[in-house]
Formats: C-alpha cells, sequence, structure tokens
C-alpha cells in the first residue's frame, strides 16, 4: 500500500465534500462511500502512470472522477430496472478471502494501529475524528478546543505518520 502522502491527504481532506457530490446524484450514502473509494483509486492509479502530473488542479480531478462514477452507476441502474432486492443479495455468499490478502490486510491493520498509538493523544484524537468519525476540521477544533489550522496540521501529521510506517513496514 505505497500511495503518495499528498494524493491521500486531497482524498482525505476533501472526502466528506466528494461524498456530498456523489450521494444525491446516486440516491444512496452507501453507495456514494463506495463511489468514492472507486474514485480515490482511479486517481491514484493516475497519479502512478503520470496521468495526474499533467492535471492542473488535482481536486477538480477527483470531483471529475466522482461525478462521472457516480452518473455513470445511475445508467446503469436504469439499464437494469429489476435491481436485486436486499433478501435476494443476502442469499449471496460473501466471496472467500484469500489467505495471503487477508494477511496483508491484518498486518497493514497492525502497523496503522501501532503508528497511532506513537502518537500523543490530541494528534491520534484528531486523527480519529476526521477520518474514522468523519468530522470537519470545524469540528475538530471546537471539540479539542484548538484553531482549524492546528487541527488540519494535527490530522495531517498523523497521516503523515502512518504513512511513514506503511512504507517502513513497522513501528
Amino acid at each position: 500500500m505505497t500511495r503518495d502522502p499528498a494524493d491521500l491527504e486531497l482524498y482525505l481532506t476533501h472526502r466528506p465534500a466528494l461524498l456530498e457530490r456523489a450521494a444525491p446524484i446516486v440516491g444512496c450514502r452507501t453507495q456514494a462511500e463506495d463511489l468514492v473509494q472507486e474514485a480515490f483509486l482511479r486517481f491514484t492509479a493516475g497519479t502512478r502512470d503520470g496521468t495526474a502530473a499533467r492535471i492542473g488542479n488535482p481536486t477538480a480531478y477527483l470531483f471529475r472522477i466522482v461525478r462521472n462514477l457516480a452518473v455513470d452507476w445511475v445508467r446503469s441502474r436504469r439499464r437494469d430496472p429489476h435491481p436485486a432486492d436486499a433478501e435476494e443479495l443476502e442469499r449471496v455468499p460473501a466471496p472467500a478471502a484469500d489467505p495471503e490478502r487477508a494477511a496483508l490486510h491484518r498486518e497493514e491493520l497492525r502497523l496503522v494501529a501501532a503508528a497511532l498509538a506513537e502518537l500523543p493523544e490530541r494528534t491520534r484524537i484528531a486523527f480519529e475524528m476526521h477520518r474514522l468519525g468523519g468530522h470537519t476540521f470545524h469540528e475538530i477544533a471546537g471539540r479539542l478546543g484548538i484553531s482549524v489550522s492546528l487541527a488540519h496540521k494535527l490530522v495531517h501529521d498523523a497521516l503523515a505518520h502512518c504513512t511513514e510506517r506503511l512504507s517502513e513496514g513497522g513501528p
């Protein structure tokens, strides 16, 4: 999981707005979450192959990917007017987890947990509020009694620390 920290920071900073962009188009917050994650994967694929380097405004590019994916999703639903209902979907077995992939994810999770444990409490809380709780920098600042710019810096520092630990492969 080697990603450019700037790409990840861009994604994390704009994730709530990206969700707000996709949700009204697809009409489902859960589907919007999936589309936003897919957009980030496509965005980072573009940065690895050099496409994004030619993009003047990466933020606008990421929003465009989200919009296009949402519109494509709506079009595909129109072509299939009888989507499976929830009961039918529950009967479909989940794909078997690849043991190697599961081990890799467990290791990455362990590394992130260890990296978060190394952080000062306020930095860890700010990161968890933003990344896991979906809180804005304004909300984080209010909760922690700090400035918005400091809230942003704390989240950025935590993200950089976790990214560094993941790239090192351990604490």
